[in-house]
């Protein structure tokens, strides 16, 4: 048994087809099918069974088939951790996040990082969506957690790579069910609202959807925490945008009220100034990053 075999056992097992397996592979479809034979004959078992569509992958084979992946995966892990000690990228990344590790899969990145780049160190630093953007055009910062896209504002244009989509929900105080429920931007507009400072996301959406329906908030406080704004929900002060994960949470855990008649999409990106993107320890963030969240 070895590796090739392991290969073609998965692709096939994927694809359910040996012509296809044989294109992913760039080999023959005769040498894909010699290969299951060995791997057949070396675990005396029968991996797949044939049918008008193709081929179907066995009881037997389907037991085996995550063990394959592993061995497959490990092997990847095993040449990475390889090339990580010929690599020449060493020096300290200064990178901003935003948000909690959990939600952005710092702690993942960090780990990979190190473990891929031995010689490379980190330093973080927390802050607002907007800020860490500032940074990064200032060059305190090399690259960055960022919600949306970065403004074509004609000051140093900066290079992004969209992560994942999401959504903020408008979040109410226990009991405002009847003042939220079916209402649009015009009517919550009036109610009294949590704001945030310019460097912060809620402000920069918020301040564009408000604008675009000629409105203006109830501005009752200005909070510059995520967790200090989601207590004063519950504490009944006021309206704010949650992340809809938490938002759901909140609403099953302590009662909170979801605005159901609006929603504010957006994404959360990784940045740094365009200029730099090529920079090997930026290129190298970008493309672990990029890993692991596809």
């Amino acid at each position: 048994m070895d590796l090739t075999q392991l290969r073609a056992f998965v692709a096939v097992a994927k694809e359910g087809n040996l012509t296809r397996a044989a294109e992913q592979l760039h080999v023959t479809q005769p040498a894909v099918s010699l290969q299951i034979k060995a791997l057949q004959d070396y675990l005396q078992l029968q991996l797949f069974t044939r049918s008008a569509s193709g081929m179907r992958l066995s009881n037997d084979g389907a037991k085996l088939l995550p063990y394959a992946e592993k061995v497959l995966a490990g092997m990847s892990e095993f040449r990475q951790a390889a090339y990580a000690l010929h690599s020449t990228i060493s020096g300290e990344l200064a990178i901003g996040t935003i948000l909690d590790p959990e939600f952005t899969r710092l702690g993942v990145f960090l780990k990979r990082l190190v473990e891929t780049y031995p010689q490379l160190s980190t330093k973080l630093q927390q802050g607002m969506s907007g800020t860490v953007l500032q940074q990064i055009r200032a060059g305190t910062l090399d690259v960055g957690f960022y919600l949306g896209q970065p403004p074509d504002d004609g000051k140093t244009p900066c290079h992004s790579l969209a992560l994942t989509t999401f959504n903020y929900r408008v979040v109410a105080p226990s009991g405002w069910k009847n003042r939220v429920a079916g209402q649009g931007w015009p009517s919550l507009a009036r109610l009294p609202w949590l704001w945030t400072p310019p460097e912060s996301a809620h402000h920069r959406l918020l301040s564009k959807i408000f604008n675009e329906h000629g409105v203006s908030a109830n501005i009752v406080a200005l909070v510059d925490q995520e967790p200090s704004m989601l207590d004063l929900v519950k504490s009944g002060v006021g309206l704010s945008l949650i992340r809809d994960s938490i938002a759901i949470r909140e609403a099953h855990a302590h009662g909170l009220v979801i605005a159901d008649a609006v929603s504010v999409p957006t994404e959360l990106s990784f940045i740094c100034q365009e200029k730099r993107q090529h920079e090997a320890m930026i290129a190298a963030s970008f493309a672990l990053l990029n890993a692991i969240w596809k």
